[in-house]
């Protein structure tokens, strides 16, 4: 259905291709997942599927690409849309209309379809994807989460027989995520669909897919094989591969349930490091529940009452929202919500798409002005200072990083982001260099791939050196390695005394870095503690280290690396 033949991309100006030497055949009725590490190429590869590589970025490209016969070199993406649906990384960029079903129907009405064979799908995709509720809801209103779950929608409503998917799952909660990989298996199975996917989250998707390719540098040709013969030399892998690999399980395990069959000795290995784990933090969480609220804060809905945090003692808040409450048009996105974040504290907020987590971070940065109760940051109202007041005590990565970049090149962008910071010259290149290596100074931003876009925007904001840094899913296109770069950079910031809050889907970016997790449920708080107390007892935001250990406590690899000595 889809085949490679000696595939070479160079983008104008570039002085090596971005691929060299990609050959591969994706049959029909597969999912096939292609995997490495940022900035290799992937996106390029699946544009080329669609027919947006060459036609529409420019550049040249060497070699054939052929869909269900169609040579995308002399077809324009126009006449491959009856073959092949795409959805890129950034939804908006996707997105024609301006509500939820007028963009379902949207790829339909260009093809001609029926009006009611067109109703009738439209109502299907709804149900399958969990999007009825939104139906009439207008675009812009929408989560980044809620958004991916449309963009994947308005792909589906036409039927293709080739879907292309870049980072599919990445700004999706856990649940939404399952919901969509179940579809797309249901359309591979039932229907023949061919899948073609990108994706950095391997911990969700590896378990799905029949054959994976891995580009394993930029210009180095692909290797193929089935998930596991990939898996066992691929240098991005998921946690249950890394723990595989540590335990020494030889066939590898791709889920929680085969690793969970191999775990009983190293269970035992670990059980008197997990007691003595146990036993420190004995005292150390009869103290943190005594100052915490009691259980079902923020639940008055369900309780008939409402509890408040209990007044902090120590060191000023950072941050600090009371009865905070939000309206964003006709929703409430927050309500009589309390959340007090004190110096070095790292907090990951979690919740399914829409429960309110990117609301409270715009209105901590001061985008948006509070509907009732107040907001304190640094001592300030955020929404009445003014941005040069305002990005000495407080900075946003948001979920479209791009938003902060205007420059022609990443080392302007570096130049004016130290001279906004009062940084010295070189502050900000030293930052990303240590994110993500091997940005050339000269590149554009709207060259870079979203993991290294990403990775530009945080050490822009982090330039600042702001006491608070928010982060809007900061691990989207990031792979392993990337993300443990940034994991390293935030331990420094917090170790320093800056409060980090991080609204994420990643279960395991919490498990690595967060102190607390705030769970949010309809603009409310549902559970707020320790890390581990929160994330242990949940089946949706445990990682795959706990699930496979339980009933021990183990969070990540590291964890269990160090433990074995």
């Amino acid at each position: 259905m889809i085949r490679f033949e000696k595939v070479s991309v160079t983008y104008d100006g570039a002085p090596e291709p971005t691929v060299r030497d990609v050959d591969f055949e994706v049959p029909e009725g597969e999912l096939v997942l292609l995997v490495g590490p940022s900035g290799v190429g992937k996106s390029t590869v699946l544009g080329a599927v669609s027919g947006l590589v060459p036609h529409f970025t420019g550049g040249t490209l060497g070699g054939r690409v052929t869909v269900a016969g169609r040579d995308t070199r002399t077809h324009k993406p126009r006449e491959l849309a009856d073959v092949v649906g795409t959805v890129g990384q950034d939804p908006l960029a996707h997105f024609v209309t301006d509500t939820v079903e007028d963009e379902l129907a949207y790829g339909m009405e260009s093809l001609g379809l029926a009006p009611e064979v067109m109703r009738r799908r439209v109502e299907e995709t709804l149900d399958l994807l969990g999007l009825a509720g939104l139906r009439d809801r207008p675009i812009a209103t929408l989560s980044g989460g809620q958004r991916q779950r449309v963009a994947i929608g308005s792909v589906l409503t036409p039927h293709p027989r080739v879907l292309v998917l870049d980072e599919p799952t990445s700004a999706l909660d856990p649940a939404a995520a399952e919901e969509v990989l179940a579809v797309l298996q249901r359309l591979v199975h039932d229907l023949g669909t061919t899948v073609l996917m990108a994706e950095h989250r391997l911990e969700r998707v590896v378990q799905y897919a029949d054959r994976v390719v891995l580009l394993p540098a930029p210009g180095a040709p692909p290797v193929t094989g089935t998930p596991a013969e990939v898996m066992a030399v691929s240098p991005v892998h998921p946690p249950v591969v890394a723990l595989g690999r540590l335990a020494g399980w030889d066939p590898l395990p791709l889920t929680v349930r085969d690793a969970r069959r191999k775990a009983a000795p190293l269970r035992d290995r670990l059980a008197p490091a997990a007691r003595n784990r146990a036993a420190a933090a004995g005292p150390a969480a009869v103290t943190a529940a005594a100052a915490r609220p009691p259980a079902g804060r923020g639940t008055g809905r369900l309780f008939g009452r409402r509890t408040r945090t209990a007044p902090a003692t120590g060191p000023a808040p950072t941050a600090e929202a009371r009865s905070l409450t939000v309206r964003r048009g006709r929703v409430t996105a927050l309500r009589a919500l309390d959340l007090t974040v004190g110096p070095g504290e790292t907090i990951a907020l979690m919740g399914r798409n829409g429960a309110g987590k990117s609301t409270l971070l715009t209105t901590l940065v001061g985008l948006l002005e509070p509907t009732a109760g107040t907001v304190s940051v640094g001592g300030t109202t955020p929404h009445r200072a003014s941005p040069r007041e305002l990005i000495r005590h407080v900075g946003l990565v948001p979920q479209e990083p791009r938003d902060l970049l205007y420059a022609d090149t990443v080392a302007a962008e570096c130049a004016a982001a130290d001279q906004d910071a009062d940084a010295p010259p070189g502050t900000c290149r030293a930052l990303l260099s240590r994110l993500l290596p091997g940005i050339a100074d000269d590149t554009h931003p709207r060259d870079l791939s979203e993991g290294q876009c990403l990775a530009l925007a945080l050490a822009v904001v982090l330039t600042a050196r702001p006491p608070l840094l928010l982060l809007d899913e900061p691990t989207r296109g990031l792979d392993y390695a990337a993300k443990a770069r940034l994991v390293t950079a935030l331990r420094g910031l917090a170790a320093e005394g800056h409060a980090i809050v991080l609204a994420t889907h990643d279960v395991e970016l919490a498990a690595e870095i967060a102190h607390r997790v705030v769970l949010l449920a309809e603009g409310e708080v549902i559970a707020d503690g320790p890390t581990a107390e929160i994330v242990v007892s949940s089946p949706s935001f445990a990682p795959q280290v706990t699930k496979i250990l339980a009933p021990q406590q183990w969070l990540t690899v590291a964890q269990v690396r160090e433990a074995l000595g």
